[in-house]
């Protein structure tokens, strides 16, 4: 299956296929190639004639096709862009009473001159229609999957790699976990960050706790690491920090981290094979050391109660049974993770 950036090499050659289908729960790559479709295949002078652009809540799939029919002026092509297709009225997959379905008769015969594009993102198309497989047949379909947590270290280092910079293993690992597997987010973020530094330089931990909001002492990895230790009185520093800037530390942030880190140490506890621990939690090996750790004080029964208390504090902090405020909230919550 062709890449994101095999698309894109193609579309720089004037390789064009005449329906494109992006579709899948990652959007980031469906943005990227949909983008670079609208901003680069015509001049600013054939877009004015040539370029359609419609959101799918506010078209249908005939409106599409029928601005597909178009043939284009003084220009060798028109483009056709449907974005948030995922929202647009698809119509009937099979043929009318006269046995006659226009959709399909379009895309089974494309106009070569015209560009339609389908971004449908935030899930896959059903690829039994018929629809899917006239464009497969005939055009280019792309799904953009969703990383796993593991591979979203790799996959910074590969972005950061084709800006010209480099960064370190573990500056890479700790923005993945602070970050998540949005790369859309992570992009955007990487993109400021390389703003305040020179093109080549290491991208280092101090940077990213100096430019994307990572307090040095006072952040989810230092209250995990501190929880690991049992550290009453550096947890409660850590709560009251994040009290005092809820904006930049939200609970619902906070709370995801723990139980997703909690939930790893679950799992280490499974693990028989401890020497393929990394790969078995698909954590970077760099963090390995923080899950053992954790497993040494946290049995697995406490692991178990501890998760409980994580999605019952979610609920009570979204107002479920509770009127107490985060803050309060996050010390009843430490207090009997540590007890």
């Amino acid at each position: 299956m062709a890449t994101a950036q095999d698309i894109i090499k193609d579309l720089k050659n004037r390789k064009f296929k005449p329906v494109y289908l992006l579709h899948g729960e990652e959007p980031y790559y469906i943005d990227l190639i949909g983008n670079y479709i609208e901003h680069h295949l015509l001049s600013d002078a054939e877009k004015g004639f040539n370029q359609t652009v419609l959101y799918g809540k506010d078209t249908d799939i005939m409106t599409a096709i029928n601005a597909a029919k178009r043939y284009p002026m003084m220009s060798d092509y028109q483009v056709v862009i449907v974005k948030e297709a995922q929202d647009m009225k698809w119509g009937r997959d099979d043929d009318d009473k006269k046995g006659i379905n226009p959709v399909l008769a379009y895309l089974e015969n494309p106009l070569q001159s015209t560009i339609l594009v389908f971004c449908y993102k935030y899930g896959k198309f059903d690829k039994r229609k018929k629809t899917y497989k006239a464009i497969d047949k005939h055009g280019l379909i792309f799904e953009s999957t969703a990383l796993y947590d593991n591979k979203i270290p790799g996959w910074i280092e590969a972005y950061i790699t084709e800006k010209k910079y480099r960064i370190s293993q573990q500056a890479s690992a700790m923005l993945a976990e602070y970050l998540g597997n949005d790369l859309s987010k992570i992009a955007n973020e990487l993109d400021k960050l390389m703003l305040n530094i020179a093109q080549g330089q290491e991208i280092s931990l101090k940077d990213i706790q100096d430019n994307i909001g990572i307090s040095k002492e006072y952040n989810v990895f230092e209250l995990q690491a501190a929880l690991v230790k049992k550290d009453a009185y550096k947890v409660n520093q850590i709560v009251n920090y994040f009290e005092a800037n809820p904006k930049a530390n939200p609970i619902v942030l906070v709370l995801g981290n723990l139980n997703n880190f909690f939930s790893k140490v679950l799992a280490y506890h499974y693990v028989k094979d401890k020497s393929n621990a990394a790969r078995e939690l698909g954590v970077n090996p760099y963090f390995l050391k923080d899950y053992e750790q954790a497993a040494r004080g946290y049995n697995l029964g406490k692991v178990f109660q501890v998760i409980s208390y994580l999605r019952e504090y979610d609920l009570k902090s979204k107002g479920v049974d509770s009127n107490t405020d985060h803050g309060g909230l996050m010390r009843e919550l430490m207090f009997k993770i540590i007890h």
